[in-house]
């Protein structure tokens, strides 16, 4: 009777072919690729749900022989013996070493049913030997009478390695130093040299496993959102494979690297992003799918991660990507708050802020790293002086200790092996539990130590109105950067004995002011904890720091008070006060004593009042290697007006480097229409990676039937991102032919939602006039869409939010406006919502005070997809307009070297009799709320620093534009198509090249085959 095989979760790679032929021993062969899977090979012809195969009986039953597919002394052979050992069925392998042999053989064991009680693995020089004694499951070995059967299993897997067809997707060979050498190194090499196998049925029985021993939940019935962990899961394992091989080849090259310090990651969300990147996405889907569950569906289940903000987070998370897909060897570093900035809520128009709890059911993405990664961070206390061997010793002495863990986030590149690593700090409490006081009935000072220690990674930005708030701020930027210049250091350390390669094998990249504290924290750690002097540790400073800025507003530019300082980190103010020192008496060298420059440079500002202040935009500037605005218009005002001071010292230090968005989130990814209209046109789908292949577009601007495929996509997002907007916002948008009209950013004056009501109110009330003359016929309808949050502390901008939610409510609710205009807040604006929105989007306001943003990257996100720009020349758009051509925006407004003029010149200025009227429809009460309305128009009315009124008639002559262009599809298309293709340049991968060569001096290290 034949020995039956069983098929444990048989994998068949789709578009193979296996056949078995019964031939003197039912001996298997292969002729097509072979796929692995948790145990067991099976016809192409059979069915999935396939779970046993029989073996048919042999025609002999030799207790020995040796089995080759082929003759040769290349080719691989086996031999099983029942005689040699009592007890055990030994079974040895020898010939040429293929990667995926041994866990296709370990594989084959289980499903015939035998357990390999030892083994002895070698292999040398390509050639290996492996030997290997196996027990049936009653622990006996085999019976002679199902030797045959076994061997025809065998046979199988030495036919396929024979052809090399055992596996394509091979792990490199890495070494790792202080890991075990010699055959136990081969052994664990071995085990897992290939990649997973991403068959369809491979990723299903993947899947099915985290449901069961990950989630430990049964895998006959699971809900909607454990089928989202279990894929997550499945999708990470294959990450973190090449996740694993990026890092111990980089260990192992040891190249320089990067650190990219940021307070803010917007990721968005992981599951798409990394089937995408991974290349599996339609596998995925058709695994889900026959397993009864749907992609798109469970996507929705993943709560995007609550670690940023605004357009600083997103960029770092674009930049991200760029690193990897890229190949350089570079990490991210941030904090892992729990709650995030804050989730954004509307109750009747007003800005309500909650937690984010986008932790509450875990986060399978991160991997904890408490066991292995974890620093003490120091606070308060003082600083004392010790005298060690004639040197001159200073030991902080802290109050208050806190822990700070890991949680590593693999990021994938595209169409690359590499995949970098975001690592992210919590905090801990140095101890856990304060039993003593527990058992003595002091409850709540059990566990103080520890809520006080998890505040520190609590929340984004806490709010800065109290003392506390702001300390607490600082406290959370000493806690990111300590824990960071901790982990590089002791990096660097386990590869290097002196600290002269330093600044060749790290260089970091403070990502705006915040990780400022990076300065004094690594001058400490240089010299206090590593023995260095004063001047190597500035030496290593200097050659390793560089600083990214990312704002001209003046209060946007950091300082702490000194006083405060002082008490949180006494050391790190001792530093301060000598760097700024140094610094000055070589400015004194220079220039002697003028004062009045001297105080422009100092570190230190002092007020009329006596109290001082640290300026941390100033530290970064005098210890970076390098500075650099984000947008050419913002470098300039860097080197001409905000740090001119500096410029005139060090004019080598400044650079540009314009922003750029990742082409894969952004367009590939969240546009799948578009990308597959653009990689049709184009003929391949190589522009994803060479973003300046867009540029071939520009051909087909006037091509009809090309217009029309454009228009059809278009068309298709625009719905969908009209119903995303009626569902989030609870607005009814009947109207489908409407202009979808957009300005989705953080809420800020300089931003000017403002204005762009201001324009609502204007159009809202040309419509009424012109219905009661019957001249409404020719009015173009529109969807006028905002989004974003404001700071909690920004009273100002929440009442911008209640007057958007204000217009909102009388326009939509005007029977004589109809469909005509409709206004939708949406709330709780985040990268998900952004996905689906800005692809449907026709209109982009990019509208800024000239001279205000730095760069912007929406602009970007916009242009890329097809919309067209209505804005100021101010940040990037100035570059867009390079690129794109300014006929196809629509500019308007004062630039950025009038606005000093006109602010001098507001009050006596004359507003346009359209703009006093709408601000006196918001004083008088029209939207009600005037009270509460009266502080924004005060603000408008008579200082007007952002220069409302100023540009308010130049606006609306842009928006009539806007309207008549939108009559003429022809016109618009073409715009929206050389929109596209003019938005190569804005790739976050150029901008990263460009650091990597100007700023970083670092090379691709792409993990070898």
């Amino acid at each position: 009777m034949g020995l039956v095989v069983a098929q444990r979760g048989v994998l068949a790679k789709q578009g193979a072919r296996y056949s078995i032929k019964k031939s003197h021993g039912a001996v298997l062969r292969c002729s097509g690729s072979m796929a692995r899977g948790g145990g067991g090979w099976i016809s192409g012809g059979a069915s999935r749900s396939t779970r046993s195969l029989a073996v048919g009986r042999p025609a002999s039953s030799s207790s020995s022989a040796s089995v080759a597919a082929e003759e040769g002394n290349s080719l691989m052979t086996f031999d099983v013996d029942n005689a040699r050992d009592d007890g055990m069925t030994e079974i040895v392998f020898q010939g040429p070493s293929q990667p995926g042999l041994l866990a296709t053989l370990t594989s084959t064991f289980s499903s015939l049913g035998l357990d390999v009680r030892k083994a002895d693995i070698k292999e040398k020089e390509g050639f290996m030997h492996d030997v290997f004694w196996v027990v049936k499951a009653d622990g006996n070995r085999i019976e002679d009478g199902d030797l045959p059967a076994v061997k025809s299993g065998l046979a199988s897997i030495v036919a396929c390695a024979n052809q090399g067809s055992l596996s394509k997707r091979v792990r490199p060979k890495l070494r790792v130093r202080g890991a075990p050498e010699g055959n136990r190194a081969e052994l664990l090499h071995e085990l897992m040299d290939t990649y997973s196998t991403d068959s369809v049925l491979s990723i299903e029985q993947s899947i099915i496993n985290h449901v069961e021993y990950t989630l430990a939940r049964s895998r006959y019935k699971f809900d909607d959102l454990e089928a989202y962990m279990a894929t997550s899961y499945s999708v990470r394992d294959r990450l973190i494979e090449s996740w694993n091989d990026t890092q111990t080849f980089f260990r192992e090259k040891d190249p320089k690297r990067v650190y990219y310090m940021s307070m803010e990651f917007l990721m968005g969300r992981s599951l798409l992003n990394a089937l995408y990147n991974l290349d599996i996405k339609d596998r995925y889907r058709e695994a889900l799918d026959e397993l009864g569950y749907n992609l798109e569906t469970l996507v929705e289940k993943e709560r995007d991660a609550a670690l940023g903000n605004g357009g600083l987070g997103r960029l770092a998370a674009c930049f991200l990507d760029s690193m990897a897909s890229l190949n350089l060897p570079a990490w991210g570093y941030g904090i892992r708050y729990q709650y995030g900035m804050f989730r954004q809520v509307l109750v009747d128009g007003f800005q309500h802020e909650q937690p984010d709890y986008w932790l509450n059911f875990g986060n399978p993405w991160e991997l904890e790293r408490s066991a292995s990664v974890a620093y003490p961070i120091s606070f308060y206390g003082h600083v004392s002086v010790h005298d060690e061997g004639g040197k001159q010793m200073f030991r902080w002495n802290p109050g208050e200790t806190v822990t700070s863990v890991a949680y590593d986030t693999p990021i994938p590149g595209f169409k690359t092996k590499n995949t970098i690593n975001l690592r992210l700090w919590a905090a801990k409490p140095d101890r856990e539990f304060d039993l003593q006081a527990f058992n003595t009935g002091d409850y709540v000072q059990a566990i103080l130590s520890k809520q006080r220690a998890e505040t520190l990674s609590s929340v984004l930005y806490p709010d800065d109105r109290t003392y506390e708030g702001k300390e607490l701020r600082l406290k959370q930027q000493h806690f990111f950067v300590s824990s960071t210049v901790q982990d590089v250091v002791r990096r660097y350390k386990e590869r290097h004995d002196g600290w002269d390669e330093f600044p060749d094998k790290v260089s970091f990249q403070m990502n705006d002011t915040h990780p400022t504290l990076l300065v004094p924290e690594l001058m400490r750690v240089l010299m206090d904890l590593e023995g260095l002097g004063w001047t190597k540790a500035w030496e290593l400073v200097t050659k390793t720091c560089n600083f990214t800025n990312h704002t001209v507003l003046p209060e946007a530019l950091e300082k702490w008070p000194i006083v405060m300082l002082e008490k949180l980190l006494p050391r790190h103010t001792q530093i301060i006060y000598d760097i700024n020192w140094r610094f000055l008496q070589q400015i004194r060298t220079k220039f002697g004593d003028d004062w009045e420059r001297i105080s422009k440079l100092s570190i230190i500002e002092e007020t009329d009042d006596g109290q001082k202040f640290v300026r941390m935009a100033y530290l970064a500037v005098v210890a970076s290697k390098n500075i650099n605005g984000v947008a050419a218009i913002h470098s300039d005002i860097l080197k001409h007006d905000v740090f001119n001071a500096f410029y005139e010292i060090f004019p080598e230090k400044f650079q540009n480097k314009t922003n750029g968005v990742t082409p894969r989130r952004w367009l590939a990814f969240c546009n799948p229409p578009l990308r597959e209209l653009i990689t049709e046109t184009l003929g391949s789908d190589n522009w994803i990676s060479h973003l300046d292949d867009l540029t071939n577009l520009r051909d087909y601007a006037d091509d009809p039937e090309f217009q029309k495929k454009w228009q059809e996509v278009k068309a298709m997002n625009k719905k969908a991102a009209l119903e995303l907007i009626e569902k989030v916002s609870g607005v009814s948008l009947p109207n489908k032919a409407a202009l979808v009209d957009v300005q989705v950013k953080r809420i800020h004056e300089y931003k000017r939602q403002l204005l762009n009501i201001l324009s609502v109110i204007h159009r809202y009330d040309t419509i009424l006039k012109l219905k009661k003359e019957g001249k409404a016929d020719d009015i173009v309808p529109r969807v006028v869409v905002v989004g974003g949050k404001a700071a909690p502390g920004y009273e100002m901008a929440k009442r911008i939010i209640k007057l958007v939610s204000a217009v909102a409510e009388k326009v939509n609710n005007d029977p004589a406006v109809g469909d005509l205009l409709k206004v939708a807040f949406v709330p709780d604006y985040n990268v998900s919502v952004a996905e689906v929105i800005i692809p449907g989007t026709e209109l982009s306001q990019q509208i800024s005070t000239a001279g205000t943003e730095a760069s912007g990257t929406g602009n970007m996100k916009f242009a890329m997809n097809g919309a067209l720009i209505i804005g100021t020349m101010d940040g990037a758009n100035i570059e867009i307009a390079q690129e794109i051509g300014e006929e196809n925006m629509f500019i308007f407004g004062a630039r950025a070297d009038a606005v000093a003029d006109l602010r001098a010149n507001r009050s006596t200025y004359q507003p346009d009799p359209r703009f006093n009227h709408v601000v006196n429809m918001i004083r008088t009460g029209v939207f009600g709320w005037e009270d509460y309305f009266g502080p924004l128009v005060d603000a408008i009315t008579y200082s007007d620093y952002y220069l409302l009124a100023n540009d308010f008639p130049d606006y609306l002559r842009a928006q009539d534009a806007v309207d008549q262009k939108y009559k003429d599809k022809a016109a618009w298309t073409r715009s929206s198509i050389l929109s596209t293709a003019g938005s190569g340049f804005f790739s976050s991968d150029r901008t990263i090249r460009e650091y990597a060569k100007d700023i970083w001096d670092v090379e691709p290290c792409p993990v070898e085959e």
